[in-house]
């Protein structure tokens, strides 16, 4: 399984059931024989392009569905910008009801964005 080991303390930042620092075996598998990769994406990024999901969609994302949202809208801005017509699927996880006050925040302007520090995990 991959992780960020048993000491390191991920920074106290609102992203949902994404402050897990570690990864399921089958997902870390599926990773280390190259058939998925991994992406990260700051969460002001993640929250703009639920908040259009939302509003084509009529359905609040949850935060982690979110990320998987933007992922898609990162690929599909891809494809047209190079005239490329390619299928994208992806897993709707869940609704966003319960994190509507990460919503707020985003919409007030109060959500920050973190970096990812290799040595804060040593």
């Amino acid at each position: 399984m991959y992780s960020l080991g048993p000491d390191f303390i991920p920074p106290g930042i609102h992203a949902g059931g994404l402050r897990y620092h570690g990864m399921a075996p089958l997902v870390s598998a599926c990773l280390d024989q190259g058939i998925i990769e991994a992406k990260a994406f700051a969460q002001k990024g993640v929250f703009e392009v639920a908040n259009k999901f939302f509003k084509a969609e009529g359905i609040v994302p949850a935060p982690e569905t979110a990320h998987a949202i933007k992922a898609v809208y990162d690929e599909a801005m891809r494809c047209k910008a190079e005239n490329k017509s390619e299928t994208i699927a992806f897993l709707f996880s869940g609704h966003g009801l319960l994190d509507l006050s990460a919503y707020d925040a985003y919409v007030e302007d109060k959500l920050q964005d973190f970096e990812y520090i290799p040595e804060a995990a040593e």
